[in-house]
This record gives C-alpha cells, structure tokens and sequence, in this order.
C-alpha cells in the first residue's frame, strides 16, 4: 500500500515546507487539487459534498497545478505528485502534453496524471470550451497526452482534435500514468478503457465497494483487467493498520489522507507546524506499520 498526503485551500507558503515533511515521513505521494475560477454566480452543484454546495471554494488559494508540482518537486527527490484531478477536458491537450512532460523529466518521472471532467459549466466556457460532447472531447484529451508524451512521432485525427506527425522533446523516459478521476459509469468506463488508474472521490464504505465492483467489471468488459492499474482511494479504512489491510485486500494500491475538514467557509488557519505535526504522527501510527 502507498500512502498519499492531501493538503489543499491553504497557506501557499505551506506547500514546500509539506512536501519536504510528507517525503521524510514515508508518504508516497502529495495530490494536488485543481482550480481555475470561481463564478460570481452559478448554478453548478459539487458532486462531492452532501448538499452540493461550493461556497467553500470561493476566495481559497489554488496555485495552478503543474507550477505547484515544479516547486515541490524542486524541494523533494522521492515523492510522487498526483494532480486530483486535473480538468483536462477544458485544456488543449497538447499543452497538458508538454506540460506533464517537463514535469516528468525535470523530477524524474515522479508525476501520475490524475485527470478528469470538470462539474462546472463556467470552466468551459471562460476556457472557450463547449460543455457538449465533453465525454467524448475528454476520451480524446487523453490519447492525445499519451500519444505526444511516448517520445516518438504522433498525429491524431478525431473530432475535435486533428493534427500531423510531431513529436515534444525532451520525452520522459519512463510511461506518465494517467489516473482517471470520477464516480459516473462513464468515468468508470473511462479509466478501464483509457486509463493506468482510477481515482476515488469519497463517500462511505457501502459505496465505495460498489464502486470497485462496477470498476471491476468495466475492466473485465474492456480486456484490461489484467493490465497493471492503480487504484487510489479516500477512506476512513486508511487511518488505521486493520483498514488498510481491508483496503488491500479490495485491490486498493493507494490511499490518499488529509486531516483537516476542507469543505468548510473561509481561510485555513491551522498552523504550519501543526500540520506537520498531524501527517508525522499517521506516519508513525500507520505508515511505519504497514508500508515495508
């Protein structure tokens, strides 16, 4: 099992500092949330907390995401960094593709490419990027950025994405794995089809089972449940040595902790140090106990 440490909506003086505290106590990777606007006005639900409401997000600090993983990476030498997740299907994907790259090459392939849809309208449209058709713009995305990130020529001809043979250098030297987020049957769809990985959004043990067991059949019905994938997931199992193992047993490769509530109004006002001091002691507590 390999632990992730989530810290997000904070302190952007914090997130180095994090980094270094996360990778010296055993964690095997940071995520890193994603966030372009916040609207004014909007009718958009958030699909992750009871009541759909987003007005925790308004006035949080969300440095964009591949510059937050440049300048950790600049800090550490063994975490990995897991975008959760990136909206890819609002960004041209050929910029994400260079994007991803550098970061690869520049921390040593330290990167796992969490992506997925967007649940704002108003992302697509500051973006310039129809809401309609997004699956199948999404489906695309991604074998745009595998394609242009294998290191050789590539030319892709889709619907919305058509261009010659080209190729980006410099290349990572080893495969960027693309982590696929979302609960929906065609985001899970999506990651057996696509995808080195899926990526759990939250929710209680009773669904989470069922989710790994519509997973689970998606990649059985795609001929990829033998490929190597990972599986990251949030759970109350993960905070103990018992639940993890729970969580093993149920083909979780990844679990991914935080310990502040972040859907709460206003600003972050916990300390630095007692941050640390929180992801030192489930290290101690659980990490030093299971991982080898």
């Amino acid at each position: 099992m390999r632990f992730t440490y989530a810290e997000a909506m904070t302190d952007p003086s914090y997130h180095l500092p994090l980094a270094r505290a996360a990778e010296a106590a055993g964690y095997s990777s940071i995520s890193v949330a994603d966030s372009l606007v916040y609207p004014k006005e909007s009718d958009s639900r958030y699909p992750y907390t009871p009541d759909g409401s987003r007005e925790f997000l308004e006035d949080k600090d969300f440095i964009e995401t591949f510059t937050l993983i440049a300048a950790m990476g600049a800090v550490t030498s063994t975490i990995r960094f897991t975008p959760f997740v990136l909206k890819l299907a609002v960004r041209p994907p050929v910029l994400v593709a260079k994007q991803a790259s550098s970061i690869a090459c520049l921390t040593g392939n330290r990167l796992g490419l969490g992506v997925g849809l967007s649940p704002w309208q108003e992302d697509f449209q500051v973006m310039g990027v129809p809401w309609e058709r997004r699956g199948k713009r999404m489906d695309e995305s991604i074998e745009v950025v595998r394609g242009l990130t294998g290191g050789g020529y590539f030319e892709y001809h889709g619907e919305f994405f058509d261009f010659p043979a080209v190729k980006m250098s410099p290349a990572p030297t080893e495969p960027i794995p693309i982590l696929v987020g979302g609960h929906s049957a065609p985001a899970l769809r999506r990651a057996a089809r696509l995808g080195d990985g899926w990526m759990h959004g939250g929710g209680d043990a009773e669904e989470l089972d069922s989710l790994l067991a519509r997973l689970a059949a998606a990649r059985a019905e795609e001929g990829t449940a033998d490929r190597p994938f990972e599986i990251h997931v949030i759970s109350l199992d993960a905070y103990t040595v018992d639940g993890v193992k729970r969580l093993e047993d149920k083909g979780v490769t990844d679990v991914i902790v935080g310990f502040r509530m972040p859907y709460v109004k206003g600003p972050d006002t916990e300390p630095l140090a007692k941050k640390i001091e929180k992801l030192e002691r489930f290290a101690e507590s659980v990490i030093s106990k299971v991982a080898p």
